[in-house]
């Protein structure tokens, strides 16, 4: 008993210090970037227009916003209706429904640089779309869509099946039971698969090097080259000449993936609390 109690009390320290360094990374990493960054924000920072003597940040803000939008529109509804059709409609313990989850997993697992080589051998040069806003999309939206279908199948799997059983004895069919009751009851889980993949999108930089470019201007279309956040600091950060605005970069950078965040958090939560 007198072990049993010295083994948990050492289980129970271990957790606390695992998280107390988690913690304290992520608050030095947080605290170094606002450090370096805020005291270089600048009004003229935020001018709508790119040159080499003002390294404005607002063309790589618009296109992060293109670019995360573009991607979600692709991968969001594909991945929830991949992931409805393997929970909900396909049979249990079909050898089909096995190999999709183990190709999700394994595409999950890609070094973002084969992506980003993979959208330019394709995209960029078979289809001929070039160093393109919607290039960078299509590449992002494939590199997205195993993350959201493997959160969706989750968030569909665990709501009770006394709800699908409910509906049904009611006499709802499987489309209305699917549409009704449980895709809303899974929606707070979605949600966060999609927090996840914006994350993602907001802060790739290699995948987009190789398809989107690295021009810093505000795109008139789908086919103009340009640069997100994220290649923006690591265009002036390698070239090392705007290196204080490369951190300011960081600084907006952080911001606006906390507010996405936030925003994701709060529909979350309005949509539980309307069911």
């Amino acid at each position: 008993m007198k072990s049993k109690k010295i083994g948990n009390n050492i289980l129970c320290a271990a957790t606390w210090t695992a998280a107390i360094f988690t913690i304290g990374i992520l608050l030095f990493l947080v605290g170094y970037i606002l450090v370096k960054g805020i005291p270089h924000i600048k009004p003229s920072l935020f001018a709508l227009k790119y040159t080499s003597d003002n390294v404005s940040v607002v063309p790589a803000i618009l296109t992060t916003v293109y670019m995360t939008l573009g991607s979600l529109i692709i991968s969001v509804p594909l991945g929830i209706f991949t992931a409805i059709y393997l929970v909900e409609y396909a049979k249990r313990g079909n050898k089909i429904v096995g190999l999709i989850r183990v190709t999700a997993e394994t595409l999950a697992g890609i070094p973002s640089i084969v992506y980003g080589l993979f959208g330019m051998l394709f995209f960029v040069t078979y289809l001929g779309l070039g160093f393109s806003v919607i290039a960078g999309s299509l590449t992002l939206a494939i590199m997205i869509l195993p993350l959201i279908m493997r959160t969706t199948e989750e968030a569909l799997k665990s709501v009770p099946d006394s709800f699908r059983e409910g509906s049904f004895g009611l006499g709802a069919g499987r489309l209305r039971t699917v549409l009704k009751i449980v895709l809303p009851s899974a929606v707070p889980g979605i949600l966060s698969g999609v927090i996840l993949a914006i994350g993602r999108i907001v802060g790739e930089t290699a995948a987009l090097i190789y398809t989107a470019g690295t021009v810093a201007q505000v795109p008139s279309g789908l086919t103009d080259s340009a640069r997100t956040l994220s290649v923006h600091m690591y265009a002036l950060s390698s070239e090392g000449l705007h290196t204080n605005e490369a951190y300011a970069t960081a600084v907006i950078l952080l911001v606006l993936v906390i507010g996405i965040n936030a925003l994701a958090a709060t529909a979350a939560k309005k949509l539980t609390k309307g069911k």
